[in-house]
């Protein structure tokens, strides 16, 4: 069993893409969710997993995650998932000794939406607060991408 602990915040500016260190592109779908728990399939790359996540708090969450061959994977996103799904880059900064800044940057339906997030390793561990942090957003359940692929930001 894994423990994940993530804060999630809305961003202020664009100053923190003079810091990326990385890219990467996300499809991921969801083959069921409820207000607790989700399970999503998802392709980065030539890479591709199952995960499965359960949070009481929006903060602090059980996570488990698998591989999972690729054309299984684009089978259940194309002909499982539910019919929204999750198309964003994944941007890195970091954010000094063994932490790092994971800044999504949505598109399709949730077009325009940009976050971040940071894993922390306790619940009121410090951590960083650059300039171009906003408002944290992480027991806002409308940000959880499992609620992004059933009422996408472009509709709220």
């Amino acid at each position: 069993m894994a423990l994940e602990i993530e804060r999630k915040f809305l961003l202020l500016n664009d100053k923190w893409r003079d810091d990326v260190v990385r890219s990467e592109r996300f499809m991921q779908g969801y083959l069921a969710t409820d207000d607790l728990r989700a399970i999503r399939v998802r392709v980065a790359g030539d890479k591709a997993h199952i995960n499965i996540k359960h949070s009481d708090d929006g903060i602090s969450r059980l996570e488990y995650e698998y591989p999972v061959p690729l054309d299984d994977a684009e089978e259940m996103l194309n002909k499982v998932a539910l019919p929204t799904a999750i198309d964003k880059v994944r941007h890195y900064v970091p954010a000094g000794e063994n932490l790092m800044w994971e800044i999504d940057e949505f598109f399709g339906a949730n077009a325009n939406l940009v976050v971040a997030e940071i894993e922390l390793e306790s619940v009121d561990q410090d951590y960083p607060k650059p300039e171009w942090l906003g408002e944290e957003v992480s027991q806002d359940a409308r940000y959880y991408n499992s609620n992004l692929s059933k009422k996408p930001f472009n509709t709220w």
